[in-house]
């Protein structure tokens, strides 16, 4: 049974990297484009651009969550929004009281570490860096040597 289930890691791991991916990214659209019930507290509406640090959490979750939803520059994609989550919890959502059910900080707080695990991991099955990495390892491959005869 436990190999069976190590087999599937790589896969298992990639969909859950989409599934991270897409949602980041959906709370990206919401804040920027008023889409999928707008940023949260704005009734439906946008974050103001240029607004600090609103509009800038929003383009991070959603380029971070492209890229992480494409398994493209997993890691430091990943690094980077993870990075932003965790300012979010600790500037926006911990100064209004100790426990995320409190504050409001779940999904900051969900958001930070399910990314946090994409940085030690990778992206996975299914990831564009797997494509690239092999494709570059194949080209970097010598031609093999003529046969002498």
């Amino acid at each position: 049974m436990t190999g069976r289930l190590n087999s599937a890691q790589p896969y298992a791991l990639g969909l859950y990297r989409i599934v991270v991916g897409l949602l980041f990214l959906c709370h990206g659209a919401a804040s920027l484009f008023g889409i999928l019930g707008g940023a949260s507290g704005t009734d439906g509406g946008t974050v103001e651009t240029g607004a600090w640090p609103g509009w800038y959490a929003a383009v991070i979750q959603l380029v971070g969550g492209g890229l992480v939803l494409l398994g493209l520059g997993t890691r430091i994609a990943a690094f980077v929004a993870a990075g932003s989550m965790a300012y979010a919890y600790f500037k926006v959502h911990q100064p209004m009281a100790l426990w995320p059910m409190e504050n409001g900080g779940e999904a900051s707080a969900m958001f930070c570490w399910a990314l946090v695990l994409l940085v030690f991991t990778g992206s996975g099955a299914f990831g564009l860096d797997r494509l690239f990495a092999k494709r570059t390892t194949q080209e970097r491959k010598p031609a093999s040597e003529p046969v002498a005869v």
